[in-house]
């Protein structure tokens, strides 16, 4: 029996199947987060202050959302394969700057590997609405959340530890096999363009000349809030509670281990797909954000207390991990097919403006308050967003 099921499991992630996404997606999920704690603490060791960490992580950041721009313009003249590939290459090339050690190479290093993240996530979004039926949707995104939890789960700790016993450049080289993998396992999956879409007639490269038309529908817009809000939360999470962990004195693996064990909620993933099956994605959606808004609040009340202070980190982590559930549902289901490439580039600008607004406003708050200030203006951000969930359709 175990014989057959390992055969049409191999069968399965062989073709571009529903697995041989989650695949790809676990691939992209190790790239990033055995990065994402190293990073800022690599930064924090460089600038040893959190407003000169949200600077340097402001102007990366506004790098990363120009640059995402330009994809749209690639996507017109290059196949989404090429994209891809020149995508998974910057994340093989980005990692082995960061790793020299010094402070320009570190910058340019992480520029672009928001870039390489920016037009990976651009061209698998593109190629799961072509092979993907849309019915099918809300179950494949709780079942890629799941299935890349895994690497969100051991990434950031293992980043650290590497850096911490094995050298400096070892969480960089893993970032750079991950980037490696993908991209081997991509070609031999031959994925290719929807015929539909490239025998049309191609719209203006012009990414500005799409925005109208994105903003002028509100489910659009409404999910591309949303996903502002879900990921800059974490992008909030991922630099300041590194931070916070080891100036409260404890070390960085432990900061590593902290940040695993929240993104270890996303396990939590079919608990909440359930819920939302039983009482739609609207209610899920709602009890995430409010949940996340009132325990980030909570975390800036305990900031004197480490430990205190670090659970409840945790708690709106998970809470967050409710957001996550629903991952891009909102957007998947409002667009309309025939125009997919060009909402699709506009909708993940989502990513570039949520890693830019906070290390911008929170080196602004920086300069004025304490730490606590960054949770407390994210915990209020969240609550704000819960009130516009009411707004989803029922039925989503």
């Amino acid at each position: 029996m175990r014989i057959i099921h390992l055969t049409a499991w191999l069968d399965a992630v062989s073709r571009p199947t529903a697995a041989a996404f989650v695949a790809l997606f676990m691939f992209f999920a190790l790239i990033r987060s055995s990065l994402i704690t190293v990073l800022p603490l690599a930064v924090h060791a460089h600038f040893r202050d959190a407003q000169d960490v949200s600077l340097v992580f402001f102007a990366v950041s506004a790098f990363g959302l120009l640059g995402s721009l330009v994809i749209p313009l690639l996507l017109q003249r290059l196949r989404r394969r090429t994209v891809f590939s020149a995508g998974a290459a910057l994340g093989i090339v980005a990692p082995g700057l960061m790793a020299t050690g010094s402070e320009a190479a570190l910058i340019t290093g992480m520029a672009l590997h928001l870039l390489a993240v920016a037009a990976l996530e651009v061209a698998l979004n593109l190629f799961i609405m072509d092979h993907i039926p849309r019915r099918e949707i809300n179950l494949f995104e709780p079942t890629r959340v799941f299935y890349t939890a895994g690497m969100w789960t051991i990434g950031p700790w293992l980043g650290v530890w590497l850096g911490a016993h094995v050298g400096t450049a070892a969480p960089f080289a893993l970032a750079s096999i991950g980037a490696a993998g993908m991209l081997g396992y991509f070609w031999y999956l031959r994925l290719t363009d929807s015929p539909a879409v490239a025998s049309r007639k191609k719209p203006s490269p012009n990414p500005l000349v799409y925005l109208p038309r994105f903003f002028g529908q509100p489910r659009l817009a409404l999910a591309w809030g949303l996903a502002i809000g879900r990921a800059a939360w974490w992008a909030l999470f991922f630099i300041y509670a590194p931070i916070y962990i080891v100036t409260a004195g404890l070390s960085d693996v432990m900061a590593g281990a902290v940040v695993s064990l929240s993104t270890a909620s996303f396990f939590l993933v079919p608990a909440w797909s359930r819920l939302a099956r039983r009482y739609g994605m609207r209610f899920l959606l709602l009890a995430g954000y409010g949940a996340t808004g009132t325990m980030t609040l909570v975390t800036a009340l305990l900031m004197g207390d480490a430990a205190f202070g670090t659970l409840a980190l945790l708690a709106a982590a998970v809470a967050a991990g409710i957001i996550d559930a629903a991952g891009n549902v909102p957007f998947l289901r409002a667009v309309h097919p025939y125009e997919r490439p060009e909402m699709t580039t506009v909708y993940n600008t989502y990513r570039g403006v949520a890693q830019l607004l906070p290390p911008g406003i929170f080196a602004l708050l920086l300069k004025l308050f304490a730490l606590p200030a960054v949770f407390v203006a994210g915990g209020i951000a969240m609550l704000a967003l819960t009130g516009y969930c009411r707004y989803l359709p029922r039925r989503l």
